[in-house]
């Protein structure tokens, strides 16, 4: 059995090979069960432990499983909020195979996830993204959603400016360009693509805000009493889900609005799997504004760890 570590995870993708990837998955025959989300008591915030296991139901593919930790916490220790492990194993005997860097397989998936949804459902010609918090995802969201639409201009806000500015600094060695902005609102209203991961409770994004065209991509509120976005602008925006069951458990950007009475669950147009598959066919107006609510699912993770396996010759 393999141990693959952050640095063989960055070594094995990129984000056009693994959206592709993910995209791929999203048609093949994957068995998902329902993830396992149990709360841990902590006094400085509670913490969430997931499973979340998949595996191909054709003969030579994976089975795997990731086990991730949210501690809030953390970021008072300098650590990363989520870690997680993923355990990769052969489909048809159940023989370990790989134990591999899931903190690092996190980032990359949820990113590539978010850029598929934005392929699918941003403007062709979208070029002004605005990543709304400076947290571990989002260098992976700044990347993926170039390989995916014109980006020339990225914004990156944060409640602590310093961490956006170190951030700033760190993409600018690598040849990315990023504005760190003071003014939430006024990044806002110039984006035509929002991406927010933050562990925020209350909402950060306010629906006046979006300009006509715009493209929400939130991933960072993954319980339902947590939230990024206002009630606004759930009834502004054209909604989708990456799993609709998911979301209307989990994600409280959609769980909250639908409780209170301001929107119901059929205001949902489509999930990635029905995007992928032809069952729902997408046409966008030049004004429509689209909401795309993330709580993550485990057919990312098997896709990007089939990806890491594959490169380190680690296959079933």
């Amino acid at each position: 059995m393999r141990v693959i570590d952050r640095e063989g995870v960055d070594a094995a993708l990129d984000f056009p090979d693994l959206i592709a990837a993910i995209e791929d998955a999203l048609r093949a025959e994957i068995t998902l069960p329902v993830r396992h989300h149990h709360a841990v008591p902590r006094a400085d915030g509670d913490a969430t432990h997931l499973i979340m296991p998949a595996w191909h139901r054709n003969v030579g593919g994976f089975l795997g499983v990731k086990i991730v930790n949210v501690f809030p916490g953390n970021s008072l220790r300098g650590l990363p909020s989520v870690m997680g492990t993923y355990v990769l194993m052969h489909g048809d005997t159940g023989a370990p195979l790989a134990v591999i860097d899931g903190t690092r397989l996190t980032l990359w998936r949820t990113a590539a996830a978010s850029a598929l949804a934005a392929r699918f459902l941003a403007k062709p010609d979208a070029s002004v993204h605005l990543m709304v918090g400076a947290g571990a995802l989002a260098p992976f969201f700044i990347r993926a959603h170039r390989a995916v639409r014109p980006i020339t201009r990225t914004i990156l806000w944060n409640k602590t400016r310093a961490n956006a500015e170190a951030l700033a600094a760190a993409l600018s060695a690598q040849g990315i360009a990023v504005e760190v902005a003071d003014d939430l609102e006024a990044a806002v209203r110039q984006a035509d693509i929002i991406s927010t991961a933050t562990l925020s409770t209350t909402p950060l994004v306010r629906g006046a805000w979006l300009k006509p065209g715009a493209h929400l991509d939130c991933v960072g509120a993954f319980s339902a009493s947590m939230r990024e976005t206002d009630d606004e602008a759930v009834t502004r925006a054209r909604l989708f889900a990456d799993v609709r069951a998911s979301v209307l458990k989990e994600g409280g950007d959609f769980v909250q609005p639908i409780q209170a009475g301001v929107i119901f669950e059929t205001k949902i147009e489509a999930d990635l799997f029905d995007l992928a598959r032809g069952g729902v066919t997408f046409s966008r107006k030049p004004d429509d504004i689209t909401f795309y609510k993330s709580t993550g699912s485990a057919i990312f993770d098997l896709a990007a760890a089939a990806l890491v396996a594959k490169a380190a010759k680690v296959l079933p």
